[in-house]
């Protein structure tokens, strides 16, 4: 690889624009068949800042560049870097060292800095509501607040400083940070501050220089004003920040990674780190922030397009902005029908239906006799009850599950929305809702009525056979074995209804004692058997009609018995396949965020997917509960593994009972578990995409925990049987360059990326084992794994600062991360989807995403609207699904 480069100097000003060409010479078995890829990057050098201008290719185009981290390659003694180029020849680049000054000063930029260098580098020193807003706005706000906290001196107490900067929730720290400010300024005890004083407080603190952001992390650890940082200092820092970050295990081993930081900044051991050894102006002149941004620019996929002028931004998307809202409205709705097709045919059928049903009834009863009794209103209630007897049978399809497992497999897999299905089971439970009030009230404010008051003859003459002759009350006729019926089962079916609602079964509202049992999944659980009486009552309420006497028009056992017979005849099933699946407790173990994880044997003829789920009951509690859980382990494995949290009664009943078993050494003790699955999920179609976006939060990770598993299995098993490394290569290569679709299926996707969010540090120990796994075994970087902790402030803000300092270091060194205990790297907060999308998009052009999500519904929101919204925008197709139990 060469490097070449033009400097151009511009009057009057103490800069320069460094032009670099990087090239790579690839080889394709012999001298003849070489070319050449250069890569352009245009710095704007400055005396004391160097800023990015643009990256655009000097070759092909059609050549994507993806250059791995270069953490990895970070050595001390080493001159320089190497970086490698994923392709299909394999071959490396390099990356020369260069020597510039923009003073005309032969400073050379060493390729030998430490760890700890590039970690203090990383402290950026700008709070989360800084980073949101222009300077302008923010400072208004801050105004703002300070004219309400202020005094009648019209200052600022020192205990109101982090109100009013918006850093309320760390109090200690935010007064810390004023004592920082206030030293600078060469006060030793101050207690209030002036407006004018805070405002220069806030300029410092929204300085967004290197310089500035290096000084007032030494203020904040120089408390004594000795320009010195002594190593109880520097513990003192770690304690606060883990106190703010809600990271008790810093807390704990704060005097170890205190003597971490000092051993490596302390070089000459002489007990304290000098403030002015580290400051900017003491560093080479081309300054770690600058080559940190290079960096983070090489360390993200570069997409490179025909135009020249094309770099990270993504095209498309500045590209669809300039269309008409016409065009754009077109794409929209055609977009939708293509990623919801089987939805819409699906939803169509059974409008179609109903309303066919409906139109049919109230034609019918518009032509017969008790038209002229009732009118209009018995043809209302008559099409809404022909409506109710399809959805009655309907609704009970979407939980066969049985049937949808095995059939997600054939052809009907891809023409019928089978993860839908607890969505359409609760649409058809809404229509029914519908159906019942039309219906019965109907009846009963309006059909009831008209019968009891009708004149005497005219009822006799039309309807009165179906009464025996006699013309009933309007109590009489709420008397008679159709009223009982039909009341009953709408007491029934409402408190159903009510039960089975968001808000009542993950018990969001909490009642009082001892109402607090009517909600929760136990409530909705039993609450659902109640069904099996609603059907009871409704053969029978369908027998005795008054207004239809033939037999031949009693139609309801028609519509219920297909259905009815398949969900007795699967419930009949789980109940004996329950039986023969008892496993038995190889593993228990509790994890923090109260985790419990089992490892079971795998009873004979069990064969699963990665990604499915199973039912599981412990007789022990409950001889009747079935709770669902994922399966986290991978087909291959040995055992079964599941991870339980405690959520609720069930549950925590299952916690306490293990945890009892735990503390004793017999194994033979641990509680009788059944079984019943496996059943289909979303997740188990992972093999029909080029590449997986994995987003899992909290415990709604263990779905792909199992996937994960089983790509490494495959991994192994390839390494273990290719003889070559053609071969290899070849399982790792893009599916769109294989021109068999069918091959590519089998071997399954060529990249995963997996985001893990949680909000407490102690989850990270559920999957440890798998996460190093990952580490040790995936060399071709095939899944991608990013541990989100939004416990911590995110990367960037003054109370984690030290956390990525302390967390950087220990990783160089040791190679393991602080906060999660494995090789992965975590970051702070929340992930920026947008840009995690966007990165997908440029990496992976002209490749179909498969979007798998396991969490609340909050972000499935967001991230199905991004799959959509970058679906229509670029080459790169999106498909959205999420868990639904």
């Amino acid at each position: 690889m060469d490097v070449s480069r033009e400097v151009a100097s511009t009057s009057g000003r103490r800069s320069n624009s460094l032009h670099l060409q990087l090239g790579d010479v690839l080889h394709g078995g012999s001298s003849s068949s070489s070319s050449q890829i250069v890569l352009e990057v245009t710095l704007d050098v400055h005396r004391d800042s160097i800023s990015l201008k643009s990256v655009a290719p000097a070759g092909n185009p059609e050549n994507i560049l993806r250059l791995h981290s270069w953490d990895r390659m970070l050595h001390h003694g080493k001159s320089e870097m190497e970086l490698k180029k994923v392709g299909r020849n394999g071959s490396s680049a390099r990356i020369l060292p260069l020597n510039f000054s923009p003073d005309g000063e032969r400073g050379q930029l060493s390729r030998s800095m430490s760890g700890t260098e590039y970690a203090i580098e990383g402290l950026r020193f700008i709070e989360k509501t800084i980073a949101s807003k222009n300077a302008k706005s923010q400072w208004e706000a801050v105004e703002l607040r300070f004219h309400k906290l202020a005094n009648e001196e019209c200052r600022l107490s020192r205990s109101d400083f982090g109100e009013c900067i918006g850093m309320s929730d760390s109090k200690e720290f935010a007064e810390l940070l004023f004592d920082a400010l206030a030293r600078r300024k060469g006060h030793d005890e101050l207690w209030t501050a002036s407006k004018e004083e805070l405002r220069d407080f806030w300029l410092q603190i929204t300085d967004k220089r290197f310089s500035s952001r290096l000084q007032t992390f030494f203020d904040l650890c120089d408390t004594d004003l000795d320009g010195r940082i002594s190593e109880n200092e520097v513990k003192e820092i770690i304690l606060l920040s883990a106190s703010a970050n809600k990271l008790s295990f810093l807390q704990e081993q704060a005097e170890e990674y205190a003597a971490l930081i000092m051993g490596e900044l302390d070089q000459n051991k002489q007990g304290y780190i000098e403030v002015r050894s580290f400051l900017p102006r003491n560093l080479s002149t081309f300054n770690l922030f600058q080559v940190k941004q290079l960096e983070r620019l090489m360390r993200e996929p570069i997409a490179l397009a025909e135009d020249p002028s094309y770099g990270y931004a993504c095209a498309p998307t500045l590209h669809s902005r300039r269309r008409n809202r016409l065009h754009l409205l077109q794409r929209t709705i055609k977009y939708f029908a293509l990623d919801n097709w089987q939805r819409i045919w699906v939803l169509c059928v059974w409008f179609l239906a109903m309303t066919g049903l409906f139109t049919w009834k109230f034609i019918e009863y518009k032509n017969r006799a008790a038209f002229k009794i009732m009118g209009y209103c018995v043809c209302t209630a008559k099409g809404a009850a022909e409506t109710l007897k399809l959805n009655m049978a309907l609704v009970l399809l979407p939980v066969c599950r049985i049937t949808i497992t095995s059939l997600r497999s054939t052809v009907f897999g891809s023409i019928l929305p089978f993860n839908d299905n607890i969505n359409f089971h609760k649409l058809i439970a809404a229509a029914i809702l519908f159906g019942v009030l039309l219906h019965g009230g109907t009846h009963i404010a309006c059909d009831f009525p008209k019968m009891a008051n009708a004149n005497s003859r005219i009822f006799l003459d039309t309807i009165g056979h179906g009464f025996h002759g006699r013309q009933p009350s309007f109590l009489g006729i709420l008397a008679s074995i159709e009223g009982i019926t039909g009341i009953i089962m709408v007491v029934l079916m409402s408190i159903a209804f009510l039960l089975a609602t968001h808000w009542s079964r993950k018990n969001i509202v909490r009642l009082p004692w001892p109402l607090h049992r009517l909600t929760g999944f136990n409530a909705f659980w039993y609450s659902h058997h109640l069904f099996i009486l609603v059907y009871a009552l409704l053969i029978i309420h369908s027998v005795f009609l008054f207004l239809t006497p033939d037999w031949q028009q009693k139609t309801t056992w028609i519509y219920l018995s297909c259905p009815l017979l398949l969900y007795v005849g699967e419930r009949f099933l789980r109940v004996l396949r329950s039986r023969q699946h008892r496993v038995n407790i190889v593993k228990a173990a509790i994890h923090p965020g109260n985790v419990l994880a089992l490892d079971m044997t795998k009873p004979p003829g069990f064969k699963y997917r990665s990604g499915m789920y199973m039912f599981l009951q412990c007789p022990a509690i409950s001889p009747f509960e079935w709770h669902p859980f994922s399966i986290t382990s991978a087909p291959d494995d040995e055992f079964l593994n599941v991870h339980i949290r405690t959520v609720g009664d069930w549950t925590k009943e299952m916690r306490k009972i293990f945890a009892k078993v735990c503390l004793l050494p017999l194994q033979c003790l641990f509680p009788k578990l059944y079984i019943d699955g496996p059943y289909g999920a979303p997740a188990q179609d992972y093999r029909k995409y080029d590449v997986m976006l994995l987003v899992g939060l909290g415990i709604g990770a263990t779905p792909f925990i199992s996937i994960l598993k089983d790509m490494l299995n495959n991994i192994k098993s390839t390494e273990q049987q290719s003889v070559s490394f053609s071969l290899l290569f070849s399982y790792f290569s893009k599916p769109f360059d294989s021109p068999r679709r069918k091959s590519r299926k089998s071997r399954g996707p060529t990249n995963a990326y997996f985001y893990w969010v949680t909000r407490e540090q102690g989850s990270f120990e559920w999957f440890k084992g798998v996460m190093n796994e990952v580490a040790e075994i995936d060399h071709k970087a095939v899944i991608e794994m990013h541990n989100y902790l939004t416990s911590v402030y995110e990367e960037g803000d003054a109370r984690s600062a030290l956390i990525a300092m302390v967390q950087a270091l220990h990783h160089t060194k040791n190679g393991v991360d602080i906060v999660s205990g494995t090789r992965a790297r975590t970051h702070f907060a929340r992930p920026n989807w947008d840009k995690v999308f966007a990165r997908l998009t440029a990496t992976h052009d002209n490749s179909r995403i498969g979007v798998f999500y396991c969490g609340p519904s909050q972000v499935a929101k967001e991230l199905d609207v991004l799959s959509r919204k970058y679906s229509q925008e670029s080459n790169t197709k999106f498909i959205f699904h999420k868990e639904n139990f």
